[in-house]
């Protein structure tokens, strides 16, 4: 199997398993599930940060998933490294249980895989600040 055609599947495994959590987990802090109100109040975050992160979830899925968008796909990419990763450290730092580790270390995990085996098609190209052809 050629590289390219490997990493292609890569990809997309990672980023359609990586839609299905955060659209799943944006559904649930969306409305506010109860076992997500209780967590969310045992971390010591206030409950409208259930939405917040909820909507950032779908909006970031929505731009990960459209072709095009390279900008909004790579803040998309961000944003859900932030959330998970802020996941992470809180869980270690109220000394949850492993158990508790496992969703966000896989999103996490997804969110890294799915960013470093995007298409040339799905990738911010900038422009070098000096042309090299010039002199400048």
């Amino acid at each position: 199997m050629k590289i390219e055609k490997r990493n292609k599947i890569i990809y997309w495994i990672a980023t359609l398993w990586l839609a299905l959590g955060m659209t799943s987990t944006g559904i649930v802090q969306l409305i506010k599930m109860e076992e997500e109100v209780e967590k969310m109040t045992e971390l010591g975050y206030p409950l409208y940060f259930l939405t917040i992160i909820g909507i950032w979830k779908i909006l970031g899925v929505i731009a990960v998933l459209l072709p095009k968008l390279p900008l909004a796909k790579e803040w998309a990419y961000a944003g859900f490294f932030f959330l998970m990763s802020g996941a992470i450290l809180t869980h270690l730092a109220v000394n949850d249980g492993l158990t508790e580790y496992f969703g966000p270390s896989l999103l996490l995990l997804l969110t890294i895989t799915s960013w470093y085996f995007r298409p040339e098609s799905r990738r911010l190209v900038t422009q070098p600040l000096i042309n090299s052809d010039d002199g400048s």
